[in-house]
């Protein structure tokens, strides 16, 4: 895994914006009507998305998540949704359960209400229910989604071979030089209602067994894996009432344990683990502090860890790095540019960022990335912008980092 050896590298949390043609393509596919040639297309727009990265100035690029089907500009939910099609033993759920029913239990009682009630959406009810709000989310109007009625396989060999095959040939035509695919966790593929293994613990060491096949063929294929889990961070909104901090971390090191288990034998140094707090537009006034969640997140054996740390609820946490040690060998993406605001950020204001955390974990041991996805999230015009005024902030702070004569950028752990 790349490292900031001399300058801040650039990197990204996955998904990134798919282009019109993509979006009609994954739209007709889903209505059953093609189009003809729709793999080497999506091959195409893979080399596309890869050299535009490039071109903006990441240095550690991804396949924008193009192999995650969108068919719609805004669409929160791809980077999960897509193991619907990547598992057996999984039916729809036509009755929306997972939206309205509490679905998992775990140590102090503490229950995973359904997506209707977190407690954020209870707060702010009127807000989500406002279509001129910006959080409007389309009020009760949910898709159905599949629930467990089975044992659980892995049945997406040929889609992660294609997801590989498109990331590995990008990388040989456009000279880059680190590539990753994000694939989901065990914790986030567990939040569908389970009607087979009857205990939540259960359900969640099945979601382990079934996708670690998709890791191992990321993986091998030489390239880097991101496990997307805002689980971890996310869950605690969705508990009601609100759980004290040592319940929900016990609840929390199920799914790390689980996860750790899908991991087992894979190389740390090629995986990173992503947590944020839902990435969705709206107040987030249920957040867990970063604080209560960070230990956790390093009990996950992985080489980095990419976090939210440019928007309004968290930025200010950085100062948790004042009495967190991260690992001796790990690395911390920290987002610098955030997909909740349309504002595009100043390179000066990145190059801040970048320098706080260098400051406190060692230049070399920071990436520069953004909070979430930025696909279905912002335009892609104001997305693109924001991964150049990353690239910028970042030539930025490693102009200063590497300073003749500075001494206060190296590691401190």
């Amino acid at each position: 895994m790349l490292r900031s050896t001399d300058r801040i590298e650039t990197s990204h949390a996955g998904s990134l914006p798919r282009t019109p043609a993509l979006i009609a393509a994954n739209a007709a596919r889903a209505a059953g009507a093609g189009p003809e040639g729709f793999e080497d297309m999506l091959g195409e727009e893979v080399v596309g998305v890869v050299r535009r990265q490039l071109d903006a100035g990441i240095t550690v690029v991804g396949d924008g998540e193009y192999g995650k089907a969108m068919s719609s500009p805004i669409d929160y939910g791809a980077w999960w949704s897509y193991s619907f099609q990547r598992l057996g033993g999984l039916e729809l759920d036509l009755e929306g359960r997972w939206a309205t029913e509490s679905v998992t239990s775990g140590p102090g009682d503490v229950r995973l209400t359904g997506f209707l009630h977190r407690r954020d959406r209870q707060r702010f009810a009127e807000a989500y229910a406002d279509p001129t709000s910006g959080i409007f989310t389309g009020g009760d109007a949910l898709p159905p989604f599949p629930k467990c009625t089975g044992p659980l396989t892995y049945t997406g060999h040929d889609a992660v071979a294609a997801d590989v095959a498109n990331m590995t040939t990008a990388m040989r035509a456009t000279g880059a030089r680190e590539g990753f695919i994000t694939a989901l966790s065990p914790g986030s593929a567990s939040r569908i209602t389970d009607e087979h293994y009857g205990s939540q613990e259960e359900f969640v060491w099945a979601c382990a067994d079934a996708l670690r096949p998709e890791y191992e063929a990321i993986i091998d294929a030489g390239l880097i894996l991101q496990i997307d889990d805002p689980s971890v961070a996310e869950n605690f909104d969705q508990i009601e009432p609100a759980p004290s901090v040592e319940d929900y971390q016990a609840f929390t090191r199920i799914r790390v344990e689980a996860l750790n288990h899908a991991l087992r034998g894979l190389p740390e140094d090629r995986i990173r683990f992503h947590l944020c707090w839902g990435s969705w537009h709206g107040p987030h006034t249920t957040d867990l502090p970063m604080a209560d969640v960070v230990q956790v997140m390093l009990e996950v054996n992985a080489g980095a860890y990419t976090f939210e740390a440019a928007n309004a609820r968290h930025e200010h946490e950085y100062t948790v790095w004042d009495d967190v040690r991260l690992p001796e060998g790990r690395s911390i993406l920290p987002g610098v540019v955030g997909h909740a605001t349309n504002v595009v950020e100043h390179p000066e204001l990145v190059a801040q960022r970048i320098e706080r955390f260098a400051a406190r974990v060692g230049r070399e041991n920071v990436i520069a990335s953004t909070d979430c996805g930025l696909g279905g999230r912002v335009h892609p015009q104001i997305a693109w912008a924001k991964l150049e005024a990353l690239a910028a902030g970042a030539q930025i702070a490693s102009g200063r980092l590497w300073r003749p004569g500075r001494r206060d950028a190296v590691a401190s752990g």
